[in-house]
């Protein structure tokens, strides 16, 4: 099992750290950096910044979001980063969510599958240097009855194939997920219901002919270094409040139906009625003990590779790190850690 690093959001005063932190990443062997978008700063410009202070590492987006670009934008960008970084670029996607996709960027949040399908499509036609022609349901290339014509990618990626990653939760999107990506990003993994995300893998899997070898499994986990495990807990507990209590609407919000499914229904509806009420420290003390301990790194090293023995052994290939603390020194001592129990448990 391999370990990655999860920059998040640009832009929230920690971006001096955030290169440090991926620059030690890199020292110690770490194979991938995640960095995120939303409404703030864009992941392109963040991973090309990173990828020009690292060596080894490879860099990717987690997630550029689907409504934000076209197809073939995404594929240029890919194409660039992989270019600029030596072939070091993995591409991340993901439709993010009714009120970023409409609120932000004026994209309507309808048939997300079938315009993930579309839109990865068009990438992989774009990225084999093809003339690029299209007919769909949410793009045709090149546009009907007037000048365009089809072109082609004039880039050469440093690798033929960039592994393509979909962030995905839902059973659906899951299962559409093994059947046409290289890898899944996920979020709020817990080892003991991973069957919840797997067998949806595993049956898109099947359908394109494979199983899971090769196939990268690759979910964020936040990771909280100390003796004391109700206080690496607590630490946790806005971060988790927020998504399932704030990411998207009351009716939407993919995290809560997540922790539903995990069997946490009351849980997931009190922390939302707190969360939408903004009595936040509420919401985040509603968020369940065990919620936080299955999905999280959370204790010493020994404890630590323990748990990830268990995601090991669950069948994630990539364990993505996301340090928790807000000093370097901090997120640095958890990097570092990680390392420790990795090896600990007999998984470098």
């Amino acid at each position: 099992m391999r370990l990655g690093i999860n920059l998040g959001y640009w832009g929230l005063g920690m971006d001096a750290d955030n290169i440090a932190v991926a620059q030690e990443a890199d020292r110690l062997g770490y194979s991938v950096c995640w960095a995120a978008e939303a409404y703030g700063s864009d992941a392109a410009t963040v991973l090309s910044f990173v990828a020009a202070k690292t060596e080894r590492i490879d860099v990717g987006s987690a997630i550029f979001q689907i409504p934000a670009r076209t197809p073939a934008m995404t594929a240029m960008t890919a194409a660039t980063l992989d270019t600029l970084s030596g072939g070091r670029f993995r591409l991340g996607l993901g439709v993010s969510g009714p009120q970023v996709s409409e609120g932000w960027y004026g994209v309507k949040f309808d048939k997300p599958l079938a315009r993930t399908r579309e839109y990865v499509e068009i990438i992989r036609k774009a990225m084999s240097r093809e003339r690029l022609v299209h007919e769909g349901a949410h793009w045709t290339l090149p546009l009907p009855g007037g000048p365009g014509k089809p072109i082609k990618l004039t880039v050469h990626p440093v690798r033929e194939h960039i592994p393509l990653y979909i962030a995905a939760i839902g059973p659906k999107n899951l299962e559409q997920t093994g059947e046409i990506a290289d890898g899944w990003l996920g979020i709020f993994f817990s080892p003991e219901h991973a069957a919840l995300s797997l067998d949806p893998l595993k049956a898109g899997r099947a359908k394109a002919g494979q199983s899971l070898d090769g196939f990268d499994l690759c979910p964020t986990v936040t990771i909280a270094v100390g003796e004391d495990i109700k206080a690496g807990v607590d630490s946790q507990r806005s971060y988790a409040a927020l998504y399932i209590g704030g990411m998207g609407s009351k009716e939407k919000n993919f995290y809560n139906q997540l922790a539903r499914r995990m069997g946490y229904e009351q849980a997931a509806d009190e922390i939302q009625e707190k969360y939408l009420a903004k009595d936040y420290a509420a919401a985040a003390a509603a968020v369940p003990h065990d919620l936080i301990d299955a999905t999280s790194l959370i204790g010493d090293t020994a404890r630590i590779a323990d748990r990830m023995q268990a995601y090991a052994d669950a069948g994630v290939t990539t364990l993505t790190l996301a340090p928790s603390g807000f000093t370097l020194d901090e997120r640095i001592q958890a990097l570092r850690t990680g390392v420790e129990a990795l090896e600990r448990a007999g998984l470098a």
